[in-house]
């Protein structure tokens, strides 16, 4: 199949849909907000969408392509995507599969073991289980600690280390209570939390510098996500080359395994012990102008504007099929 062939982004109405019903609200609007006035600035006709209260058939005649900041269920899982694709209406990062794999953690993991690639050894337990079950899985396939953490959701929202079984049980007890249905349970690799930007531009794929980050909290946390004070953060890398180009090369791999378009982030751990494993992807990074994603094109020579506008074209190279 072909892509589709390329307007002058310059003619069209770009619609930065943001916001929606997700627990991770609050940094989809940040994205949104800092994409579309970057995007204003640079003489585009823009205007920001809170999906949270536009109903999806009014998108047609507003807007002539969507740059999405949505963050978490809904927005990053495949579903606003396949709702795009049923109106026809060119949208940036990757189709309905590839979102839904970056999306269901434990799906991807086992695509990267099937590629013989690292991650850390996981259990899923099943929602019906109970949870002194669940615990005795965990304990008995992983030891402790462990690492708890949504099997669809991202910003280090509704995670965090168990040392013990009391300490599990409440992760798990608080985690059903929550918004999220599906829990996986990590061994916990204690490392510096790597990540690696890779964005299509004029037609190839281009991997940017390693951006690691050493946190204050026990993990890197929503917390030290949030507050710069609790995190140090050195963007390209400190660590050895040869560890930050293995990184680079195995995040081109996974940009190919999932099928990602235009976009992607993956994040790793890297352990004192010289192991590299691979945490998660993301197929719809944060566009926040401090962020990963734009902090890691600052350090390859491109400006923010410029990032943004290289996404949204990317809306019109998909194939004309994309699953």
């Amino acid at each position: 199949m072909t892509a589709t062939t390329a307007p002058d982004i310059r003619t069209l109405r770009i619609g930065v849909l943001c916001g929606g019903n997700s627990p991770e609200r609050p940094g989809s609007i940040a994205s949104g907000e800092h994409a579309a006035k970057a995007l204003a600035d640079a003489g585009h006709t823009i205007e920001l969408i809170d999906m949270a209260d536009t109903p999806l058939a009014e998108l047609q005649q507003r807007i002539d392509v969507a740059l999405l900041g949505l963050h978490g269920l809904g927005g990053e899982d495949g579903k606003i995507q396949g709702a795009l694709e049923t109106i026809g209406l060119p949208y940036t990062g990757s189709g309905v599969l590839a979102s839904a794999i970056g999306m269901h953690k434990p799906t991807f993991k086992l695509m990267l073991t099937h590629e013989r690639l690292d991650t850390p050894r996981w259990v899923m337990p099943h929602p019906d289980m109970t949870v002194e079950a669940a615990v005795g899985v965990a304990r008995n396939s992983l030891g402790y600690p462990v690492f708890v953490k949504p099997s669809s959701g991202g910003g280090s929202l509704a995670a965090g280390i168990a040392h013990d079984d009391h300490e599990l049980r409440t992760l798990i007890e608080n985690g059903r209570a929550g918004e999220y249905a599906e829990y996986m349970i990590e061994e916990y690799v204690q490392g510096i939390a790597c990540t690696v930007g890779l964005v299509e531009i004029e037609g190839r794929l281009r991997s940017f510098p390693v951006h690691d980050v050493e946190s204050a909290r026990p993990f890197y946390d929503y917390e030290a996500k949030h507050d710069p004070s609790l995190r140090t953060e050195h963007c390209p890398s400190i660590l050895p080359a040869p560890t930050t180009e293995n990184m680079q090369y195995v995040a081109r791999r996974i940009f190919g395994m999932v099928g990602a378009h235009g976009v992607l982030r993956v994040d790793f751990l890297a352990a004192a012990n010289g192991r590299t494993t691979v945490l998660e992807c993301n197929t719809l990074p944060g566009l926040s102008r401090g962020g990963n994603l734009a902090t890691m094109a600052e350090a390859a020579g491109i400006s923010y504007p410029v990032l943004m506008q290289h996404l949204v074209r990317s809306a019109f190279t998909k194939p004309g099929y994309l699953p």
